[in-house]
């Protein structure tokens, strides 16, 4: 009698559980690999526009006001 309710326990066990447990298995790796494809694709444009076109002259000019600010609450 035991084994007849074993039986039919694990039977109904696999047909109760999920389905996507299988499918889902390597998603957070593939999450992960495309937050750092993206996270490289911007800090690559960062970079571009701050070496580049423009971005190291608002830059200087940034540094230059903070600096001013800081001198000028200087005793």
């Amino acid at each position: 009698m035991t084994q007849i309710c074993q039986r039919m326990y694990i039977y109904f066990l696999t047909f109760t559980l999920p389905t996507n447990v299988e499918r889902d298995s390597g998603q957070a790796t593939s999450e992960y690999a495309l937050v750092m494809l993206a996270a490289a694709l911007i800090a690559l444009l960062v970079i571009a526009w701050a070496t580049g076109g423009g971005g190291a002259g608002k830059i200087g000019q940034l540094f230059d006001r903070v600096i001013d600010s800081v001198t000028a609450k200087l005793p």
